[in-house]
């Protein structure tokens, strides 16, 4: 495979920003088989976001030769009070995320973040020596990619977090640092400090945050306007309404994307056009809408851009699509669903 349609695949949507593409080309150019990484704490059960918009990204890299890791961040989530801070139900919990990315992405690796810094013993120096290059006034904007405010009263090991983050990138020696656009603050604080310390400048590729079925929402989590209201309203397991998970029946499925918020002819922030932008034409090549003659019939759209041209003209009803979508969303995460519900423990250690 020639480095352009290994670069294509790269940036294929749902990827938002490479940075930089100069870099990612003569990367590839001279790379066949370089090292790509996401990282992903351990909480609640994974949804359309955490699992399969992040999944077909994976797939993505690994057609395009990289040897692709699954960062299972235990340290992390601890730090952060996942599942309610219980180290033991985090490292058992980390099992069945692991068994979810394997089936959905097959050919990534799977590490665990415990099991790297044991094996990395220069791991708390590396962590030290990157610190001293970083203010708290650096350290505190970068809080966000916790789900934390700068002002909020934190402990001091939430600090820690983005320092450790960055870290993991030189402990796996990876080309490229992936993850969703709430992330790209540690990436950019990665590449500034990295060169000072004489390490390797991490390649940064960014994918676009899947909202939630709410609609849009700003809660102040960044200063930026813009990505404010992308990291608020992006699909989250903590607003279990606004979150289609891949334990979901198809029932659920249904009743959830039915009281989606979903205005007619309205295409920017809407969650139901987004599922089907980067999730059903990911899906299939085409998206089959029934609906009764009288409605106009059954209709076949080939691509997004005919389905969003319909829905801004009013030539497609938002209850329409969004049974469509339902059906789309169930075959997608049918094969994890049925893995993780043969094992009873999951849905109760995650809380869910």
């Amino acid at each position: 495979m020639d480095a352009e349609r290994r670069l294509e695949l790269v940036e294929r949507p749902p990827t938002e920003e490479v940075v930089t593409r100069e870099e990612l080309r003569e990367l590839l150019e001279t790379s066949e088989r370089p090292k790509h990484y996401i990282g992903l704490e351990i909480s609640g059960p994974l949804h359309l976001g955490s699992l399969v918009l992040t999944g077909y990204k994976l797939r993505d890299f690994l057609e395009a030769g990289f040897r692709t890791t699954v960062f299972l961040a235990d340290w992390h989530s601890y730090l952060n009070d996942k599942l309610g801070g219980d180290w033991d139900r985090i490292r058992r919990a980390s099992r069945y995320y692991a068994e979810a990315f394997r089936a959905f992405a097959p050919g990534v690796e799977v590490v665990l973040g415990s099991e790297l810094y044991a094996r990395t013993p220069e791991y708390w120096e590396w962590l030290v020596r990157f610190a001293k290059r970083v203010t708290l006034a650096r350290a505190s904007r970068t809080l966000t990619i916790a789900g934390r405010r700068a002002g909020e009263n934190l402990d001091m090991d939430q600090y820690i977090y983005p320092l450790m983050q960055a870290t993991d990138i030189r402990a796996l020696e990876v080309d490229v640092a992936h993850a969703g656009m709430d992330q790209r603050k540690v990436h950019m604080l990665a590449r500034e400090v990295f060169p000072k310390l004489g390490w390797r400048t991490p390649i940064a590729v960014h994918h676009h945050l899947l909202p939630g079925l709410q609609g849009p929402r700003s809660e102040g989590l960044d200063e930026d306007r813009e990505m404010d209201l992308k990291v608020s309203s992006k699909m989250s397991k903590s607003k279990p309404e606004g979150a289609i998970f891949i334990h979901d029946p198809r029932e659920v499925i249904e009743r959830k994307l039915l009281a989606a918020w979903c205005p007619q002819g309205v295409e920017e922030g809407n969650p139901v056009m987004e599922i089907a932008k980067y999730i059903a034409f990911r899906a299939r090549k085409e998206l089959r809408v029934e609906r009764p003659a009288k409605y106009g019939g059954d209709v076949v759209y080939g691509s997004y851009e005919e389905l969003a041209r319909d829905f801004r003209e009013g030539r497609l009803h938002p209850l329409d699509l969004k049974r469509a979508i339902a059906a789309v969303v169930d075959e997608a995460v049918d094969p994890v669903r049925r893995m993780l519900a043969s094992d009873p423990e999951y849905l109760s250690l995650l809380g869910a």
